[in-house]
């Protein structure tokens, strides 16, 4: 619930701050939650040894949404991609002047493996139902805040894949709407500001270099 704060041992399968190796102990003093309304945010405060053996105590904030899955859908034959554009609050509150934002779609993982989430999602999102997505990489996209991991993927689709006009679930209040177009452009908008999501460009600049389009 939202506004509910409690203390105590990290939750299992949330996030493991106990991992030690040899060049870096960690001992948590404190772990508070600060919020629970549809994530976690927690206050975290621990001790830390540095390189130089010296001890450092300090105090953080982590949000925990759980991990996700993004792909990049390409036809390598028409020369295009497949994209979606939705309004993304945080953005509209930074400087993005409509809060709409191109991006490769993408969702967290529910229970699932990421390439079974990362399949759902396509579908739910694009209307496209890929056979065999490929795991290209997997990064922490905010490590400082947010202890997300994301997991890139490729594929390519075709018409015959549609299955679904996409544009996510209403019980979900997803708005979202599809874009299909040349990958050049993709790269362009890339260059001229107008893609600024950073799972994508990471995606678009994949493909390019990989040559997944000739």
């Amino acid at each position: 619930m939202e506004g509910k704060t409690s203390q105590g041992p990290v939750e299992p399968g949330i996030i493991d701050y106990h991992k030690i190796n040899h060049m870096h102990a960690v001992k948590i003093l404190t772990n508070e939650v600060l919020s629970h309304f549809r994530y976690v945010l927690r206050k975290v405060t621990y001790v830390s040894t540095r390189k130089d053996g010296m001890e450092k105590q300090q105090t953080r904030e982590v949000y925990d949404r759980g991990n996700g899955a993004t792909i990049l859908l390409y036809n390598p034959v028409a020369a295009t991609i497949v994209l979606t554009r939705q309004f993304r609050l945080p953005t509209f509150l930074n400087g993005n002047k409509t809060g709409m934002l191109i991006e490769a779609c993408a969702g967290l993982l529910e229970k699932e493996s990421p390439e079974e989430s990362i399949r759902r999602e396509t579908e739910e999102e694009t209307g496209y139902k890929i056979s065999s997505p490929k795991k290209i990489m997997e990064m922490y996209m905010s490590p400082g805040s947010v202890s997300e991991i994301l997991y890139f993927f490729v594929a390519e689709y075709s018409e015959q894949m549609k299955v679904g006009e996409g544009g996510g679930l209403e019980e979900e209040n997803e708005d979202i709407e599809v874009l299909e177009m040349p990958f050049a452009k993709a790269l362009a908008m890339v260059r001229s500001g107008e893609i600024r999501d950073a799972k994508t460009i990471l995606l678009l600049q994949y493909a390019q270099l990989n040559e997944l389009i000739p």
